[in-house]
């Protein structure tokens, strides 16, 4: 299954991409939200190869995903590739500079399930597709609201 979005973010591509490859602010959010997330590599800086195993509920059952970020391009894109137990997938994140302040993030993500139960499950949500597509939409736009909230405070200052 696939799926895209994109959204304009009233912010520069280099706040931005900052914003977006801030890994240990990644890592926060999520234990936040009551995931379990540890590394998987001995990087001391942000590059390829960076890993991560996440623990998290979802539908009721802990899930277990290994993460691991596989493109890094300053100011351009950020590539990963996850697998759990049942599904695997790869996301892109792309930025494009409209303007000097204004930046166009585009996601595309794949998954591919790896058990007959996973394929049902990619099926339901291809028939939900619209509704999917809906939420994933929704929140990128929380995100780039986010991050026009932070990028106007830091120029406040």
């Amino acid at each position: 299954m696939q799926l895209s979005s994109r959204t304009d973010i009233e912010a520069p591509v280099e706040f931005v991409f900052a914003a977006l490859s801030d890994f240990e602010a990644w890592e926060r959010a999520a234990m936040r939200r009551g995931a379990d997330v540890s590394r998987i590599d001995k990087l001391r800086a942000p590059g390829v190869g960076m890993g991560w195993h996440v623990i998290f509920r979802f539908r009721g059952k802990e899930r277990t995903v290994d993460l691991r970020l596989t493109g890094l391009e300053p100011d351009a894109k950020l590539a990963f590739t996850g697998a759990g137990r049942m599904i695997e997938g790869d996301m892109s994140v792309e930025l494009l500079s409209l303007s000097p302040k204004r930046t166009r993030l585009v996601l595309h993500s794949k998954v591919r399930p790896l058990t007959i139960a996973a394929r049902l499950f990619l099926q339901s949500l291809k028939l939900a597709k619209g509704r999917v597509q809906g939420k994933l939409n929704k929140r990128l736009q929380d995100l780039a609201t986010d991050l026009e909230t932070r990028f106007a405070a830091s120029q406040r200052r």
